[in-house]
């Protein structure tokens, strides 16, 4: 009987371990982890103009940008000085001027634009990083109330194989015990004892 018993329990186990593996399989394919798609919500395929508003702030927040603006100045100036007898645009440099400020009035909203568009990228990383934090919070309470569940079942399987084993030793101990009372040592000196004349 206590063979039965045995095999239950360990029949108990085994199921325990059985679902352990069933939950992390169903949290593992029925679970969509956000993580694995951060890129998701990208711009994967930017039109023209959100492209070209990017190369252009690249290119104009660089010193590439600045060393040419500041050589095609001064080739300017040097121009309308010295090499020309009648320049085109003389000193106060009222077209440089013209140029410069339409540059400036153009380049800001175009680099705004590809701030904006920055900017809203990383609104939705945060987004993104929020949800994967809440996420993340949900799963080990889950993963903690499952454990603790698990362990509690475990525990009452452990005191049932303790208790078992109890009855298993029990059960030794009296075949050892009715073992010793069969030996026929035991039952010479038994009737020895009995023979002994009372004195």
């Amino acid at each position: 009987m206590s063979k039965v018993i045995l095999e239950e329990l360990l029949a108990t186990e085994n199921n325990q371990l059985k679902k352990l593996n069933e939950i992390v399989h169903k949290a593992i394919e029925e679970e969509k982890l956000l993580s694995d798609k951060p890129m998701e919500f990208e711009d994967s395929n930017p039109t023209f103009v959100g492209r070209m508003a990017d190369k252009v702030a690249s290119f104009g927040g660089s010193w590439k940008f600045i060393i040419a603006f500041g050589c095609t100045m001064l080739f300017w100036i040097m121009v309308n000085v010295y090499f020309l007898n009648k320049p085109f645009d003389p000193y106060p440099f009222i077209l440089l001027n013209l140029l410069l400020s339409t540059i400036a009035a153009l380049q800001a909203p175009i680099i705004m634009m590809s701030q904006n568009r920055k900017e809203e990228k990383d609104r939705q990383r945060a987004v993104n990083d929020y949800l994967i934090n809440l996420k993340s919070e949900i799963e080990v309470r889950n993963l903690h109330g499952k454990l603790d569940l698990l362990m509690t079942e475990q525990m009452k399987t452990l005191f049932e194989i303790q208790k078992t084993q109890v009855d298993l030793m029990e059960e030794i101990k009296a075949v050892l015990n009715g073992k010793k009372e069969d030996h026929p040592d035991t039952k010479v000196k038994k009737k020895a004892h009995v023979n002994q004349p009372v004195t």
